[in-house]
């Protein structure tokens, strides 16, 4: 059952805080804290995936106080530097199909809709979607489609 957070986010049986508290024990991970005036407003991690030289984008949230104040776009750079310093070569998130917000934010930010179909949400209809941004900076020749 999912219900309205104070914040009028959408929790459900999955956000409970041993979700988050193990998500922020993943060894590897790297776990980044936005703060505005000395309040968090933002999370963000990368994990280490199961394929070699990709990583992941998990738990990225903004609260409300941060939002509009491109909270987002430093989370999301921050863990892309992190990933980039980790040798990864792909970094990859899946995305809520509806969240216009969080499609604009990381469409702004390299990230590009693969077509793969990721979870299936607690509500039972719909599926996250996989979006990958390549970390691997192309040269003049590669940006043009030529080896």
């Amino acid at each position: 059952m999912r219900q309205r957070a104070r914040d009028g986010q959408e929790q459900g049986d999955g956000d409970r805080e041993e979700r988050w508290r193990a998500r922020l024990a993943i060894p590897g991970s790297c776990n980044i804290v936005a703060m505005i005036d000395g309040r968090p407003v933002g999370m963000a991690s990368g994990v280490p995936a199961d394929q070699d030289r990709l990583v992941e984008l998990i738990s990225m949230y903004v609260a409300p106080p941060g939002r509009g104040r491109g909270v987002g776009d430093q989370l999301v750079r921050e863990v892309e530097q992190w990933a980039r310093q980790a040798g990864a070569v792909t970094l990859r998130l899946a995305v809520v199909e509806g969240n216009g917000n969080a499609w604009a934010l990381y469409r702004r930010n390299g990230f590009r809709d693969t077509g793969e179909l990721g979870d299936l949400m607690p509500d039972g209809v719909r599926r996250e979607h996989v979006m990958t941004k390549s970390l691997v900076d192309e040269g003049p020749a590669d940006a043009l489609g030529r080896d």
